[in-house]
């Protein structure tokens, strides 16, 4: 068995033909077509499914061609086909690869775009440089990928770096890869903001929401909503306008607070607020019910010592280690640059994302 294919896969293959069973047998009953908006979710739950089984079966088809082959060409000694077969191996280990993360990425939410917040903890100035240098990395993670980003809230720093930031990526299955970056994650390394250059560790949280489906409705009361205006800010003349164009919204029984201040219509503004808002209260919600999710969601109190996900050093040594799944990389600038796909993956496959 070709070790992608984890007990765990396989167990989900089951629940995939299962439900598919099941979705064709609702499908065939009278009435199904009398009410679209029922059915296309449906309809759409099935072509999702078809094609997992489909690259499924196509995967064990090659694996066992490429078995007997190898087989027959090891029994005539031919050792031109047995390189062949090597080559064809080699590229059915990448496919495999492929599928297995995508076969992690088939939570209710997964396909959806993501709303990203971070915000700067423990560590003074460090902290707020850093955040921004996590930031930075998400962007270009983002850009690397071919999806789209919008930062819709920036709080610049007291000296240099960032406070908090939130920023939507829109792309096929943004939230799926970017869930496993929710938590802590901690910087070590010599200050540039020390004149006595001793070591620091800086430490900021993420939090990845998604952003809801049309169809999901989130009822929201306007008693509930306080909502305040107030001018943009930033360093340098930067997300700076004349008007009182950016938005608070308070959302008093969950305590909730959002805000977007990059654009300049106050309109805009409290329309992407809206969106933060209704994804982050879907997204409570769902906590509530699943333990994990909730231990995730209690720990964004305390960015600090003890608390983090993962760890990138840049001294005393070059290292970023993810504590969850005990993966270390040494290019830690590489990491910084947005090359974070081993990480998210490696997640992803121990079944935590």
């Amino acid at each position: 068995m070709p070790k992608y294919f984890t007990s765990e896969t396989l167990f989900d293959i089951d629940g995939k033909q299962n439900r598919l069973k099941e979705l064709d047998s609702i499908i065939a009953k009278d009435g199904f077509w009398d009410n679209p908006d029922a059915a296309t979710p449906l309809l759409k739950e099935r072509t999702f499914l078809v094609g997992r089984l489909e690259g499924y079966q196509a995967l064990l088809t090659d694996l066992e061609e490429n078995e007997l082959l190898a087989s027959m060409a090891a029994e005539e000694g031919d050792n031109q086909i047995l390189a062949e077969v090597e080559t064809q191996l080699e590229s059915l280990e990448v496919r495999l690869h492929a599928f297995s993360i995508d076969m992690m990425l088939d939570g209710e939410q997964d396909a959806n775009n993501a709303i990203v917040s971070i915000n700067a903890g423990a560590g003074g100035t460090d902290a707020q440089d850093w955040a921004e240098m996590l930031l930075r990395m998400y962007l270009r993670w983002a850009e690397q990928r071919g999806y789209v980003t919008e930062i819709i809230d920036y709080q610049p720093g007291d000296e240099a770096g960032l406070k908090g930031a939130t920023f939507t990526v829109t792309g096929e299955y943004a939230y799926g890869y970017l869930k496993t970056e929710s938590g802590v994650h901690r910087l070590v390394r010599i200050s540039p903001y020390n004149a006595s250059g001793k070591r620091q560790t800086s430490f900021a949280s993420v939090f990845v929401y998604p952003e809801l489906d049309s169809r999901i409705v989130i009822h929201i009361e306007d008693k509930d909503l306080r909502i305040d205006t107030f001018r943009a800010s930033g360093a340098g003349g930067q997300h700076v306008n004349k008007t009182s164009s950016a938005i608070r919204i308070t959302h008093m029984p969950s305590g909730i607070v959002v805000q977007c201040q990059q654009e300049k219509s106050q309109f805009r503004n409290k329309e992407m607020a809206m969106k933060v808002l209704r994804a982050r209260l879907y997204q409570s919600e769902k906590q509530k019910q699943d333990a994990e999710m909730q231990q995730l969601h209690d720990s964004k109190d305390d960015i600090a010592w003890g608390s983090q996900i993962r760890s990138y050093v840049l001294h005393p040594y070059q290292l970023v280690k993810d504590h969850r799944i005990n993966m270390e990389i040494g290019n830690v600038s590489s990491v910084l640059d947005g090359h974070i796909d081993p990480l998210i993956e490696g997640v992803l496959l121990s079944g935590l994302g």
